[in-house]
């Protein structure tokens, strides 16, 4: 094996050990782990479902930080640095350290071949067997019962709002994809259900494995409460909150949820109200109807979705008085480009098409067939990337417009780093 690699080296690296990109099952993963010393023995939240989870993840960790606690918080995907994906203590992983974990894992491995995520997934857990945790917390990357997170058993377990997404792998509808989300459930643990409508497949599931199932609505719930919010659950009401500092009604539904989990491991990782005030208030997530300062108005959302992009059209009618609304928008082809699209067609007054690459990006033009299709008259042009469709909606947005950038982690990540570089060539010749 050669030594001293880059982290971009490392990367390129385990892109290229498993033909497949992405490849479900946790045959893989345990025989790997099995050599690997990649075990920490701490409470463990794993969180799943189609939408929400990124967030849910986050205000966990935040609250938990708040409390004084050590927190190891593994994310995917990532939107500017794949450093993003590991945090230990609010910190992202170094450079250093992810090199180092790559390399174990790789001494690990021998001929098993391992996809990306897999391979980032151990080095993870690797890190965190080193990092003398009190508490971990696991997004799930696709589904959740052949998910490689999955190979961890959680102490608590979390389901968001569940949809209908990644259907090559998980299936074409939402009782299909509750049964693999309901794979991250454990006989005997509190598994926290944040649906307000839950598919029968996974009520189902969670009945006979025996979890101690806290729904949404029913074993906890929130209140809006004007510009406050009051939360009920397992230990009580918690009233006159104030909103998570991650933007959008949804984020209730979200920071309940968060709560409620913490509630069912309060035994072991006994946090405050004052911890979960300040956890909310510090919390961040980038690009989550994240809105940028300045003018016009830049707001970045990850949505790539139907049931997601409903959500991102509900906050930007919320969020005031726009002239114009200019979408930036580029989507993989393997999503639901006519949903999602329809789903804003009534938000945006102009749209900005762009290209993502091939093999599974979809094009310019495809987007556009798609809007016609779901009748939006709004005009459109197309660009060649991201970057290009959201240089021309700068050039065309006046102070008074907004700019929304959406469809893709990939497309608004483009964007991010983009801005991230003007900033910092900014301060730079500041």
């Amino acid at each position: 094996m050669a030594t001293g690699r880059t982290l971009a080296e490392w990367l390129a690296f385990i892109e290229r050990q498993h033909p497949a990109s992405i490849a479900l099952g946790l045959e893989r993963v345990d025989a790997v782990r099995a050599r690997l010393d990649a075990s920490f023995d701490c409470p463990v939240f794993t969180v799943g479902g189609t939408n929400g989870k990124g967030s849910i993840c986050a205000m966990i960790d935040a609250i938990l930080r708040a409390a004084g606690y050590r927190v190891g918080l593994y994310l995917s995907p990532h939107l500017l640095r794949y450093n993003e994906r590991v945090r230990i203590d609010g910190e992202e992983a170094s450079d250093a350290a992810l090199c180092e974990s790559f390399a174990a894992v790789e001494r690990a491995r021998a001929d098993v071949p391992l996809t990306y995520f897999e391979f980032g997934t151990l080095s993870a857990f690797w890190l965190f067997a080193r990092a003398r945790l009190d508490a971990a917390v696991l997004e799930v990357g696709l589904g959740g019962r052949l998910d490689a997170v999955n190979v961890v058993d959680p102490d608590c377990a979390v389901l968001g709002a569940i949809g209908v997404d990644h259907i090559d792998y998980l299936g074409a509808s939402r009782d299909a994809i509750g049964r693999e989300k309901a794979g991250i459930l454990r006989a005997g643990r509190p598994a926290v259900v944040g649906d307000p409508d839950p598919p029968l497949s996974l009520l189902d599931a969670a009945a006979a494995t025996g979890v101690r199932l806290l729904r949404l609505g029913q074993a906890y719930g929130y209140e809006p409460q004007g510009g406050q919010w009051r939360y009920w659950g397992p230990s009580g009401r918690r009233v006159s909150l104030a909103h998570p500092a991650l933007r959008g009604q949804m984020q209730l539904a979200n920071a309940a949820s968060a709560i409620c989990a913490l509630e069912a491991l309060e035994a072991r990782l006994p946090v405050s109200m004052q911890d979960v005030r300040r956890g909310l208030a510090r919390v961040t997530l980038p690009g989550r109807f994240q809105v940028l300062p300045g003018r016009p108005s830049v707001v970045l959302d990850v949505a790539h979705n139907p049931q997601a992009a409903e959500v991102l059209a509900a906050n930007l009618g919320a969020a005031g008085y726009a002239r114009e609304t200019i979408a930036v928008v580029g989507m993989l082809a393997d999503k639901d480009i006519d949903g999602v699209l329809a789903a804003l067609a009534s938000r945006v007054t102009r749209w900005e098409l762009a290209s993502l690459p091939e093999p599974r990006g979809a094009s310019a033009a495809q987007l556009e067939a798609a809007l016609r299709r779901a009748g939006a008259r709004a005009p459109a042009a197309c660009h060649a990337s991201p970057l290009a469709a959201f240089r021309t909606a700068r050039e065309r947005a006046g102070d008074d417009d907004k700019i929304v950038v959406f469809g893709s982690f990939l497309t608004v990540g483009e964007i991010a780093s983009h801005l991230e570089a003007a900033r910092n060539r900014s301060a730079f010749d500041g």
